[in-house]
């Protein structure tokens, strides 16, 4: 006898990608850099002055951290203007669950990143896939075009985009608030990587009460292993967030961790410039194979075109080399590592194709 499962869920398989042990696994966008010895330090006496009262609940509203978060942002943003939660995941989530849900909507334009359709589906809002042009690319005509034609109640854009690893013109932003009947929501989990001069959507939140920001310490921070994301928004959009938030949901540890990373974020941030040193290499060398790649403005690339992105995939692999398969036809997504795998990496592409 099988599980009542909701009808739309059936079918429907986990978000994940492959967690494989290889020399060289670059599929997840992780910051390959570990945490510096000073920012170990720093974590380990934070949550020893923690430990002793795990006894107690957490600050259930986390005010320190978003005032920690809010001081790193700048913008003159305050506690009041930020929320955090157990990754950016888990803030989107929440926002769909306030502004989305039954006989709601939300848009986004794919390819994009694949957890936004699975949040709607989580939250029973109904996703709609918008386009892109052909090379991936938006216009703020374009996608103020597609709200007119959909009337979303939330509106996803990725700025830098995943996988696409393009940033975002705030003309798109502009366009995309002025239009949209309910949320415009700017996925920038790659923000701290953009090329020089790439602006930030959190330039636009003054005067705008349904732009929301979500940000995360998992890509640029290398703190994907404690699971920390954020918002910027009106501080009507942070209370109405409380309204669906679990009781408690950031653990005491959690929130002594992300303070201590925020302390020493100089430290962690160092890495960036490697990272996306690493990243213009992967590019240029590429594109010197005869491959089609994707300008970025992420710590990833997405190149190709190959007659089957399955087969190059598992010739890496077989190198000890993960990237990962996003789904689109001839197309494959490489994560910017430290110089040693970027140099496995482009060794075996060399051999592979």
């Amino acid at each position: 006898m099988s599980l009542p499962i909701r009808e739309d869920l059936r079918g429907l398989t986990p978000y994940g990608a492959p967690q494989l042990e290889v020399a060289v696994r670059l599929n997840t966008n992780e910051n390959s850099y570990p945490l510096p010895d000073d920012v170990v330090d720093g974590v380990e006496k934070a949550l020893a002055g923690v430990l002793r009262d795990l006894n107690r609940y957490p600050d259930r509203d986390a005010v320190a951290l978003r005032a920690d978060l809010a001081a790193y942002l700048g913008h003159d943003l305050s506690a009041a203007h930020v929320w955090a939660a157990n990754g950016s995941n888990e803030v989107q989530q929440q926002l769909l669950q306030v502004f989305g849900g039954p006989g709601r909507s939300a848009l986004g334009f794919t390819p994009a990143y694949s957890m936004h359709p699975l949040l709607a589906v989580g939250t029973g809002t109904r996703w709609v896939s918008g386009r892109r042009d052909d090379s991936f690319g938006l216009s703020a005509s374009s996608v103020a075009e597609q709200i007119a034609e959909h009337r979303p109640d939330v509106v996803f854009l990725c700025s830098p985009n995943n996988p696409t690893g393009t940033a975002l013109a705030l003309s798109i932003v502009e366009a995309a608030v002025a239009a949209a009947p309910g949320m415009v929501v700017v996925d920038e989990a790659y923000a701290e990587f953009r090329r020089p001069g790439t602006p930030s959507a959190l330039s636009l939140l003054p005067g705008r009460q349904r732009l929301v920001v979500t940000r995360t310490m998992s890509k640029a921070f290398a703190f994907a292993g404690a699971r920390v994301g954020y918002l910027a928004a009106d501080p009507a959009v942070v209370d109405a967030v409380q309204l669906v938030r679990l009781p408690y949901h950031l653990s005491a540890l959690t929130q002594a961790a992300a303070r201590a990373a925020l302390a020493h974020r100089e430290a962690l941030l160092a890495t960036v410039e490697a990272i996306k040193v690493q990243r213009d290499r992967i590019v240029e060398t590429l594109r010197g194979y005869g491959l089609m790649v994707a300008d970025s403005d992420a710590n990833f690339v997405l190149f190709g075109r190959f007659p089957d992105q399955k087969a190059v995939w598992q010739a890496l692999l077989d190198r000890d080399v993960l990237v990962r398969d996003v789904g689109l036809p001839g197309w494959l997504r490489v994560t910017a590592g430290t110089p040693d795998e970027t140099s496995s990496f482009l060794d075996a592409m060399r051999e592979s194709t």
